[in-house]
């Protein structure tokens, strides 16, 4: 694909917190976007989650009701992959390179060579995901930031074999949805997690080592003028996603002891205390 004017229907598949707000993002910009999830269900809460999103938009005088009517047409949800036909399609699924892999492979043999796929992964490397797809050339990361809708910093990773169009043009569609894109090579955690990640990993040390409490360590940041504490931050990521990320950093960084991952957030997530999005994670909150 040569430029952004080509572009006419963007497709995202999952339809969890990140991908509900890429899709809405995608609506917003006047993309016709298909909204894919494995279930029905998943799509529904994604679906729901956006009319929230749109609804508090609304209510801040942000939009009017008629442009979030707009918005929600744009928007069509399915559960059938075959429906993933687009120019661009964004993928936010779980942080597996083995799946990721085979979902890119699915849509190459439904899509025609002149199709983007974008990955919003956080930490696999562009290179490896677009390793055994036909036409790697046209396979970029997009990487957003949670809550996608709202944060606008969105890292544009081009891989070994990403041509320069295609970086462009995906740089020039995170601008029409409003974002403040950066390019970035294909490096382990790219930019933002490479440095990032010490913010959550060293605040897990200092739990594990009894030096100060979950709400201690909060305040102290937020008192030193980051705008969220580290344990509030990964309930908002969820502790889930959190771990999986620090956990393929970790391999992809040799083991560094560093990026080495916690005992503690694993067995939080092996009890289901994810965060916001169970009601209980390193804090509790209302269903």
């Amino acid at each position: 694909m040569n430029n952004i004017d080509q572009v006419k229907t963007i497709a995202v598949a999952g339809a969890g917190t990140m991908g509900a707000g890429i899709a809405q993002l995608s609506a917003q910009a006047g993309y016709q976007t298909v909204l894919y999830d494995l279930s029905k269900e998943m799509v529904q809460k994604g679906l729901a989650s956006i009319r929230e999103n749109l609804k508090i938009a609304v209510t801040k005088k942000k939009i009017s009701v008629t442009e979030s009517e707009s918005i929600l047409q744009r928007i069509h949800t399915s559960v059938n992959v075959d429906e993933l036909v687009a120019e661009v399609v964004i993928e936010a699924i779980i942080e597996r390179l083995d799946i990721k892999t085979a979902f890119f492979k699915q849509l190459a043999t439904i899509n025609n060579k002149e199709s983007i796929f974008c990955s919003n992964t956080s930490s696999i490397p562009i290179t490896l995901l677009a390793k055994e797809i036909p036409y790697p050339e046209r396979i970029a990361g997009m990487h957003f930031f949670n809550p996608a809708h709202l944060m606008k910093l969105v890292e544009i990773v081009s891989g070994e074999h990403t041509s320069s169009n295609c970086a462009q043009t995906v740089y020039d569609l995170a601008v029409k949805f409003g974002k403040q894109p950066v390019m970035t090579k294909d490096r382990p955690g790219f930019i933002v997690n490479r440095i990032g990640k010490m913010y959550h990993t060293e605040s897990l040390k200092l739990l594990e080592e009894g030096i100060a409490p979950v709400a201690t360590i909060d305040q102290l940041m937020e008192a030193g003028g980051f705008k969220m504490g580290p344990f509030r931050l990964i309930d908002l990521i969820g502790v889930d996603a959190n771990l999986n990320v620090t956990k393929s950093l970790y391999e992809l960084m040799g083991r560094e002891e560093r990026f080495k991952p916690s005992a503690i957030q694993q067995q939080m997530v092996d009890a289901g205390m994810l965060g916001r999005k169970s009601g209980q994670g390193f804090y509790k909150y209302n269903a």
